[in-house]
Order: C-alpha cells, then sequence, then structure tokens
C-alpha cells in the first residue's frame, strides 16, 4: 500500500448523502485523508495500534488506519446515519481488499466514550455553528490517549496550542490545508468553497 493507492480506495467510500449542518457534517476530501493518515503511518504510529476516530462521520480516518495495519479501530459519531455509512464502507472496503478489519462502532456523544487507545485521529466540528466545539473532541482525546492527530481551523492556532499546553501535551503544527467545502445549503454561496485548516500532533508531555 502506498499513500496513492490509499487514497484511490478512500475516494471510492460513500459519502454523506443529507449532511447534518447544525453537527458540521462535511466530508474530508480523500486526498486530504490520504496524505495526513500517511505521515502519521510514516511516523509508526498506526501499525498494530488501537486507533479511535472521534466524530468519525462516514468513517475516512479510521478506515484509513486500517487499511494502514491498525490493530483495531473505535468509531464514534452521534449520529446514526454516520454510523451506518460507516458501517456500510467498512464492508465495502472490507470486500475490496478481500480482508477482515478489527473495528467497533459507537452511536454516542464523544463525551460518553471511554476506551483507552493509542491513537486518535479526528478532524471535529469547526465550532463554526457553536463556538469551540472542538475543545470537547480536544479534551476527550486526551483522556483516552497520549498521541493525538487532530484538524483545527487554522485561525484557532493560539486556541489549540495554549489549551494543548494548559492540559499537559505539547501541540506540534505539522501542516496547513485548504480543505475544500461543498455547498451543503441554499445559504451557501459557493459550489466549493475552501478553509484554511490545520494538521496537528498533540502528545502527552513526557516527564
Amino acid at each position: 500500500m502506498n499513500k496513492k493507492k490509499l487514497a484511490v480506495l478512500l475516494s471510492k467510500i460513500k459519502t454523506f448523502q443529507n449532511a447534518d449542518i447544525a453537527l458540521e457534517q462535511y466530508q474530508t476530501h480523500s486526498e486530504i485523508a490520504a496524505d495526513s493518515l500517511w505521515i502519521i503511518h510514516m511516523e509508526n504510529s498506526i501499525v498494530g495500534k488501537t486507533i479511535a476516530d472521534l466524530g468519525c462521520g462516514t468513517g475516512i480516518f479510521g478506515l484509513g488506519a486500517l487499511i494502514l495495519g491498525a490493530k483495531k479501530a473505535y468509531f464514534v459519531d452521534i449520529d446514526k446515519k454516520a454510523i451506518d455509512i460507516a458501517k456500510e464502507n467498512l464492508s465495502f472496503l472490507e470486500n475490496e481488499l478481500n480482508k477482515k478489519f478489527k473495528a467497533k462502532f459507537f452511536n454516542i456523544n464523544v463525551k460518553d466514550f471511554n476506551r483507552k487507545v493509542d491513537v486518535v485521529i479526528q478532524n471535529p466540528p469547526f465550532g463554526v455553528k457553536k463556538s469551540h466545539t472542538d475543545k470537547i473532541f480536544l479534551l476527550k482525546a486526551m483522556e483516552i490517549s497520549n498521541k493525538i492527530f487532530s484538524f483545527h481551523k487554522i485561525v484557532t492556532k493560539d486556541f489549540v496550542e495554549t489549551f494543548s499546553r494548559e492540559n499537559g501535551f505539547e501541540p506540534k503544527l505539522i501542516k496547513k490545508y485548504k480543505f475544500p467545502l461543498e455547498r451543503k445549503a441554499w445559504f451557501h454561496r459557493k459550489k466549493v468553497y475552501y478553509v484554511d485548516v490545520g494538521f496537528w500532533k498533540i502528545e502527552k508531555f513526557k516527564r
């Protein structure tokens, strides 16, 4: 498996049919997902690891981690429709690759998830509809893992990094992306618009 093949596979999975704007549901572009997952993979943080995909949506990050050799993936989302799509996508990829993956799905609020994991990979809501929704995801990620990979809007950089350090974690901005967000509602003027997003590695301070 290489990054190009991973991107092709992820481009084939099912996306949101009727995205919930209130939950800020947007499908992460397969090229961005593959690129960020490859970065995590190259630093030996996927193979043999137990992964949590918090706010998993259609499951692109957890699925990508399984493809790259994760031992197990937990998919967590408050929206049952999203969980159902993620399950469909898992079945599709298992058939496509003729391989069985270890995965568990949790249709719950992220605050109620309490399994310890090696790594969290998350693309939480950016807090457009509700300010600092991503804070809830960061707190939960810090509770269940010492290593987090997380996407946040670049304009929230100071918040993400200050909040991480206040909670005993060292943040490192790994890469910047322009997230293409497709028009999902009548009040969105452009068919596609781009959001400047940062991809952070947030790791527990070593004592």
